[in-house]
């Protein structure tokens, strides 16, 4: 399976690039390359300025087709991967949870996606995706319909209850990116 790190958002409520922001005395892209490399065969990360990661010891790609926001980072790292089933995060996310992130591949079966489905609803950008979901996901694109879930229906997808969210994640902060110095405030 491959590990795939979207990074290509605009950063405007920062002001910065979110992934070089350090929590714990870490910068961000850093411990989720850690995290990833510590479970996944292969990894990806999708960025519209590749310069800037030239010291990650992964794959980097930008978006194939420029200006669709995540689903076109979904839709590239996709395209790039080596496996059939690929990992998908941001960049922004401080608390992801490797054993989490273990159950989710186990609960692969036969869907073609995975997602959790917590209290505030499916989280796309922490989801396994299968290679199958490329071309549709292409179809979205080229009608610029750019919600991540549009192509949800049409794929057997597996979702992660609540309940078991919370047996992983008992505070309730793997889900939670930085997006403004607000939210780097909350977990200072």
């Amino acid at each position: 399976m491959t590990g795939i790190i979207l990074s290509g958002g605009k950063n405007l409520r920062m002001g910065t690039n979110k992934a070089f922001i350090e929590v714990d005395g870490e910068r961000l892209i850093d411990r989720t390359v850690k995290l990833f490399k510590d479970i996944f065969k292969e990894v990806i990360l999708v960025t519209n300025s590749p310069l800037e990661y030239l010291d990650q010891d992964v794959k980097i790609v930008t978006d194939i087709i420029k200006g669709k926001g995540a689903l076109g980072g979904i839709y590239t790292g996709l395209f790039y991967s080596n496996y059939d089933y690929s990992f998908f995060s941001a960049c922004d996310m401080p608390f992801l949870n490797k054993n989490f992130i273990e159950h989710m591949i186990a609960n692969i079966g036969h869907h073609d996606i995975v997602v959790p489905e917590s209290t505030d609803g499916l989280q796309p950008l922490h989801a396994i995706y299968s290679g199958k979901c490329l071309n549709h996901i292409k179809k979205l694109i080229d009608k610029d319909k750019l919600k991540i879930t549009g192509f949800y229906d049409r794929f057997k997808t597996f979702k992660i209850p609540d309940n078991t969210i919370k047996s992983f994640d008992p505070e309730g902060k793997m889900f939670f990116n930085v997006n403004s110095k607000e939210d780097l405030k909350k977990i200072s």
